[in-house]
């Protein structure tokens, strides 16, 4: 069986790279991907024949890299982050059982929740959850459940694609919904172009965020009941020093 690779390659393509996924494409003679993250890797693998493809074809994408493993030529389909995450990984096993002679393994990488908690400092250090503000796949009412729920559950909540060029209210939304439940002053952060050239990030409030205009390389960070800012740094107490049994570390 011939094998597919499904890698996630990090925030910024070489840098935030694991081993196991640089080493998953060395194995391959063809790179499947978006433009801009096979321009991402170019320079890494331009020894590979490299496909770029474009955005909204994400299905013909996976189809051709299956079709591509079908016919005997050992593929990868890159994304950014983490395959899992929002990623190509479930559209390509979907699409799987199509394709019986072919082997797929899936690479993960570093998502932009971990990779960003890094640049605010430490948002994550408690219970957190990620929703993705984007409604092309997704019911609004869904996204606006899902977003009460979380607040309700005093959550540190990571939002992925928190607006565009077409969707320009997505956050603004989804804060005026935030605001029903969580205090103006909540401790939030806002992180850019996660481990890219330009890379930014900033501690806010729910408050001042409700204001601010994201584009699809923003992540947003917003801190539960317990999250402060520490030395300019976003941090969400894990809870050792409270008193508790402080034995486990996982």
């Amino acid at each position: 069986m011939t094998e597919l690779y499904i890698v996630g390659i990090g925030p910024g393509g070489g840098v935030g790279m694991t081993i196991e996924a640089s080493k998953a494409l060395e194995n391959c003679e063809v790179i499947v991907g978006y433009s801009a993250y096979i321009d991402l890797i170019r320079s890494e693998f331009s020894h590979k024949e490299l496909i770029p493809g474009t955005m909204k074809s994400e299905i013909e994408r996976c189809r051709q890299c299956l079709e591509l493993a079908a016919q005997g030529r050992k593929t990868a389909l890159i994304c950014s982050g983490d395959a899992g995450v929002y990623g190509m990984a479930s559209p390509c096993l979907e699409l799987a059982p199509e394709y019986p002679d072919v082997s797929i393994k899936v690479v993960s990488g570093v998502t932009a929740a971990l990779s960003g908690a890094a640049v605010l400092g430490a948002p994550l250090g408690h219970d957190f959850c990620t929703i993705s503000l984007s409604d092309l796949l997704t019911d609004r009412s869904i996204i606006d459940k899902r977003l009460e729920h979380a607040a309700q559950a005093d959550l540190v909540i990571v939002l992925y694609n928190p607006g565009s060029r077409k969707r320009r209210d997505c956050l603004k939304r989804a804060c005026e919904l935030l605001l029903r439940h969580i205090e103006p002053e909540r401790c939030c952060g806002v992180v850019r172009l996660i481990g890219r050239e330009g890379e930014s990030g900033f501690v806010t409030t729910l408050s001042e965020l409700s204001s601010y205009e994201p584009d699809m390389f923003t992540t947003i960070f917003i801190g539960n009941s317990e999250t402060k800012v520490m030395g300019g740094r976003m941090v969400t107490p894990r809870g050792y020093g409270n008193g508790k049994d402080n034995t486990a570390e996982g």
